[in-house]
């Protein structure tokens, strides 16, 4: 007599991932869908990548950064942003200049021509913003933004507590 193979049943197991629910999930699978979108105009138009874009918006409103501090920025892996760095510099829009107190360390800078993509595709992203936003009133997005934030900083929390440091106490 053969076994029988298990078919998944209609009610999960109590221990089963409700994919649905899991809010990890759902948050990374809409801002996958979020950037895949937004993408459309920026990479059509100037041949950029999701990460690269990401690099250029970060070195605009943080000018001076290493490779490493804009993938701690965007929570990017290391690599990925270090090959958006290299294509970008490639292009010519991306300037290097060597740390003045750490001669070792590079920081980067947005050259003209990265400055002024910049320019044109920050306000395609803020109109791309209010249309997905358009639905809400100002208090739900204030409602949602500080959920976000309170998220993130629970992130650090746990991340701190993980590695055995505290949020609290050295500012």
């Amino acid at each position: 007599m053969a076994a029988s193979i298990p078919t998944p049943s209609a009610t999960p197991a109590a221990d089963a991932l409700p994919l649905e629910r899991f809010l990890p999930y759902r948050l990374s699978v809409l801002s996958n869908r979020l950037s895949t979108a937004i993408a459309q105009v920026y990479s059509q138009r100037f041949g950029l990548a999701i990460t690269e874009w990401r690099v250029i918006a970060v070195l605009e409103r943080f000018p001076g950064l290493s490779a490493n501090e804009v993938a701690q920025r965007t929570a990017m892996d290391k690599v990925a942003v270090s090959r958006a760095v290299s294509r970008l510099f490639e292009a010519g829009r991306l300037e290097r200049e060597i740390h003045d107190d750490d001669r070792r360390r590079s920081v980067l800078r947005l050259s003209a021509e990265g400055q002024r993509i910049h320019r044109e595709v920050a306000p395609l992203a803020l109109a791309f913003e209010q249309r997905l936003l358009r639905g809400m009133s100002d208090g739900e997005r204030d409602l949602l933004f500080g959920l976000l934030d309170r998220l993130d900083a629970l992130e650090v929390e746990a991340e701190l507590d993980a590695a055995g440091g505290s949020p609290t106490g050295s500012g």
